[in-house]
């Protein structure tokens, strides 16, 4: 990573219009890449930045899209798609991510869940055959050692693992399901991420860090009381997407400074509070 007074020196360079100077840097930047990217990201993203036009310029000439305020302009957008929103999420610290492969694998499961569901069936009995596929078939799993690690909440960096924690495994189980036509839900319950089908007469939960054990609302009741969590009755509804994505990065942020590296928690605070104020606007329009 670049120093300070590199960047400093780096970031009043970025407006010079000596086309000599310009291609010197660009060429440092070529060698550098990674840390380049870093560094002029982190300038694209702090949006009253006086260099973020000539940073989002070089980025441009790197051939690297400005990711960071690509995710911004999704969060602003109000239209929030689940997996859309994952690939954007990743690509924040990952620009050069081609989400293809991963998304090929999520079709995969898919394709393999549809071809072993025996129709008529409920929704508990094709979330079951969901299991086998994901966690033991393709081996996903709870993160139980690494909690903390970042790369428990990238969405291609668990597929790439296949282990994650609540959260990441949730959306990855409802990817797949949507790729089969069930409808679950993402369930913010307090202390473990869950998820929820509510097509049938009685909902059932379904806790993706156990492996795909199914729990009645009376269990997940118990789970809360066992752990002695405070909770209301919308603790076990569906929550929005904007809502999954945010509690996404508040992970993040906290799992990023639990091994201090300060830039990226940083980074993701920005990415909470931009989801808090444009919930807060949604409701005062």
């Amino acid at each position: 990573m670049y120093t300070k007074t590199e960047k400093d020196a780096f970031s009043r360079l970025l407006d010079d219009p000596s086309e000599t100077v310009q291609a010197e840097l660009l060429a440092h930047f070529l060698k550098r890449e990674e840390d380049a990217i870093a560094f002029l990201q982190e300038i694209t993203g702090k949006a009253k930045h006086p260099q973020s036009k000539y940073a989002k310029a070089y980025l441009d000439r790197l051939g690297i899209d400005d990711t960071i305020n690509t995710f911004h302009d999704f969060i602003r957008s109000f239209n929030y798609e689940l997996e859309t929103g994952s690939w954007l999420l990743d690509r924040t610290v990952n620009p050069k991510l081609d989400n293809t492969k991963y998304s090929e694998i999520l079709d995969q499961m898919g394709i393999h869940t549809l071809d072993l569901l025996v129709e008529p069936c409920t929704d508990r009995e094709k979330c079951r055959v969901l299991n086998r596929v994901i966690f033991h078939e393709y081996g996903f799993r709870g993160d139980q050692d690494e909690y903390k690690n970042p790369e428990s909440s990238f969405i291609s960096a668990v597929i790439e693992r296949r282990k994650g924690i609540p959260l990441s495994l949730s959306i990855i189980y409802i990817l797949v399901a949507m790729r089969c036509g069930i409808d679950l839900r993402p369930v913010g319950v307090p202390g473990r991420f869950m998820v929820g089908c509510f097509t049938e007469d009685r909902p059932f939960f379904i806790d993706v860090f156990e492996g795909g054990k199914f729990l009645s609302v009376a269990d997940v009741l118990i789970f809360l009381e066992t752990n002695r969590i405070k909770y209301d009755e919308s603790a076990l509804a569906p929550i929005p997407v904007g809502d999954v994505l945010c509690r996404t990065c508040r992970n993040l942020k906290n799992q990023y400074m639990a091994i201090e590296d300060h830039k990226n928690a940083s980074l993701f605070e920005q990415f909470v509070n931009e989801f808090e104020d444009a919930y807060n606007q949604a409701h005062q329009a």
